[in-house]
C-alpha cells in the first residue's frame, strides 16, 4: 500500500495565494519592479532561476548520482525520518523507541526544532509546536543527544552539497580535497563514502543520535518489503543496513521543498499571492538589502560561509547543554577544515518558514525575524569574542529605513512561507509510534494514542 500524506494540493495553495490580494489591488509598478530586480539579482535568467520544482518532479530536483531519485526511496525515508521504532540506542532504556530524526525536525516547525536547542534522546514532551521538549530529569546532562549549536532546518537542502553550519558532511564540491579532515573514529569518516553532504549526513545521523537499523529491525517492523522496492539492485546481505537507510532519508528530505510558499506562487504567475508590503519588501531583498549577495538561488542560500559575529548557543538565556565557550562550535567552518580563514564561518542557511521557529542565528540569539533584518541593517557585532577582522566584508549597513524593514520582515516573515508542510508528514509509521516523539508526555501533547 502506498504512503498516504496530508496534503491540501497546488490547487488549494493558489486559492490561498489568492485570497492575500491587498484591498487596493495589486500593483502593476510593484510586480514591474519586482522582475526587475529578480532579472538583475539572477543574473539575467528571471523568475526561474528562484522557482523550487515540485516534490515528486524528481528529474528537476537535484540529487547525487550515487543515489537518484524514485517514488520508492521516497516512500521508504519518509516513514524512517519519523520513525521511533528505529531508536533503539538510547543512553537509557526507557527511552526506548521515543525518538526519531523529526524529532528535531519535524514540519509544523519548517523542520526545525521548535525551540532553542533540539533533543532527540533524553527528551520528554512536544508541547504545542516543540516548545514544550525538556529533558528528562533522570538523563545526566552529558548522556542528552543535543547538538552545542541551533538545530538548522531540513528543508530546501537539496541545494546545498555540504551539510551543517560548518558544512563538514559530504564529499564533494566546496569539500573536496578536505579528505585529511574526515577523522577516523568520527561520524566525518562518512564522507569517505563519497556520497554528497545529504547523504552523508543522513547516515552519519542515523549512528549519532542514536538509531538502529539491520535485518532483524527492519523485518520486525515490516519494512523490508520498502527495502526491497526501494533498492532492488541492491545484494540483500547489506541491503537492510544504516547505508541504505540514510540513503533513503537523503531521498526524502531532497523533496521537502517550500514550493507552495506565496513567493513561489508569484514566481509561477499568480500576481495576487503576495501582499503589496512583501512585494516591496522582496524588491529590497533582490535589490536595495543586497541580501542576495549570500542568499540567492531556489532556496536563497548558496554554499559560503560568513562570520557574522553573532552570539554562540551557549550564551542563551534559556538552558541549553553541552554547549560552552570551549565548544568547537563556536568556531564554524574552522572546526573542520582548521583553517584560520575559517573561523567564525558559518554556512548561509535557507530563508523558507522561518516564522515557524522563532530562534535564529546559529546560536539561537535572536526571536524574531524582525530582530535578524535590524541586526543586519546596523551591521554591529553581537559577540565580542569574534574579532572585527574575522568578520565579512558583505556585513555592513544596509541604511534601510523602518519601513523598509518593515516590509523585508513582512517578505521573509509571510511570503516565504509554505503554509501547507504537513503534506510531507505521513500520517503513521509501521510502528504505530507517535510522531515525532513516543514518549508519554508527548502523547499527552500530540493527542497521540
Amino acid at each position: 500500500m502506498k504512503l498516504k500524506f496530508f496534503a491540501i494540493g497546488v490547487g488549494a495553495a493558489l486559492a490561498f495565494g489568492a485570497c492575500k490580494k491587498d484591498d487596493n489591488g495589486s500593483s502593476v509598478q510593484v510586480d514591474q519592479q519586482l522582475q526587475e530586480a529578480i532579472l538583475e539579482a539572477s543574473g539575467g535568467v528571471g523568475p526561474t532561476f528562484y522557482t523550487l520544482p515540485l516534490s515528486n518532479d524528481y528529474n528537476k530536483i537535484p540529487q547525487d548520482p550515487r543515489n537518484p531519485l524514485t517514488a520508492e526511496k521516497v516512500e521508504l525515508g519518509a516513514l524512517l525520518y519519523h520513525e521511533t521504532g528505529i531508536g533503539l540506542n538510547p543512553k537509557q532504556t526507557s527511552h526506548m523507541g521515543q525518538y526519531a530524526c523529526a524529532s528535531c525536525h519535524f514540519a509544523s516547525a519548517g523542520f526545525q526544532a521548535g525551540r532553542w536547542q533540539g533533543i532527540a534522546d533524553g527528551g520528554l514532551g512536544f508541547g504545542v509546536n516543540g516548545e514544550g521538549r525538556i529533558p528528562d530529569p533522570s538523563y545526566d546532562p552529558s548522556e542528552l543527544d543535543v547538538q552545542p549549536i541551533r538545530t538548522p532546518s531540513a528543508m530546501n537542502l537539496a541545494y546545498q552539497e555540504a551539510i551543517l553550519w560548518n558544512g563538514q558532511f559530504g564529499a564533494t564540491g566546496v569539500n573536496a580535497g578536505t579528505e585529511a579532515n574526515w577523522t577516523p573514529g568520527t561520524p566525518k569518516e562518512t564522507n569517505n563514502l563519497g556520497y554528497q553532504g545529504l547523504e552523508t549526513q543522513a547516515i552519519a545521523g542515523l549512528g549519532v543520535h542514536r538509531m538502529k537499523m539491520d535485518e532483524t529491525v527492519c523485518q520486525t517492523l515490516n519494512y523490508d518489503a520498502l527495502f526491497d522496492a526501494a533498492f532492488p539492485n541492491v545484494d540483500p546481505s547489506v541491503r537492510y543496513n544504516l547505508e541504505h537507510a540514510g540513503l533513503a532519508i537523503a531521498a526524502y528530505e531532497r523533496t521537502l521543498l517550500a514550493n507552495q510558499a506565496p513567493f513561489q506562487l508569484w514566481l509561477r504567475g499568480n500576481s495576487n499571492a503576495m501582499s503589496e508590503q512583501e512585494k516591496r519588501g522582496a524588491v529590497l531583498f533582490f535589490g536595495k538589502a543586497g541580501c542576495t549577495s549570500c542568499h540567492n538561488g531556489p532556496s536563497l542560500a548558496n554554499m559560503e560561509f560568513y562570520a557574522l559575529g553573532m552570539k554562540d548557543l551557549y550564551e542563551n538565556p534559556n538552558p541549553v547543554f553541552g554547549a560552552d565557550a570551549n565548544s568547537d562550535a563556536n568556531l564554524g567552518r574552522f572546526s573542520f577544515t582548521g583553517k584560520e580563514e575559517d573561523k567564525y564561518k558559518f554556512k548561509v542557511p535557507q530563508l523558507y518558514n522561518l516564522a515557524d521557529s522563532p530562534f535564529y542565528g546559529h546560536g539561537a540569539s535572536f526571536t524574531s525575524i524582525r530582530e535578524v533584518v535590524e541586526y543586519k541593517n546596523k551591521a554591529q557585532k553581537e559577540n565580542p569574542a569574534v574579532p572585527d577582522s574575522y568578520l565579512a566584508e558583505e556585513f555592513k549597513p544596509l541604511n534601510l529605513s523602518q519601513g523598509e524593514i518593515d516590509d523585508l520582515t513582512a517578505f521573509l516573515t509571510n511570503a516565504l512561507r509554505d503554509p501547507n508542510l504537513m503534506r510531507y508528514q505521513p500520517l503513521s509509521v509501521r510502528s504505530g509510534h507517535c510522531i515525532p516523539n513516543n514518549d508519554e508526555q508527548s502523547k499527552i501533547d500530540l493527542g497521540c494514542n
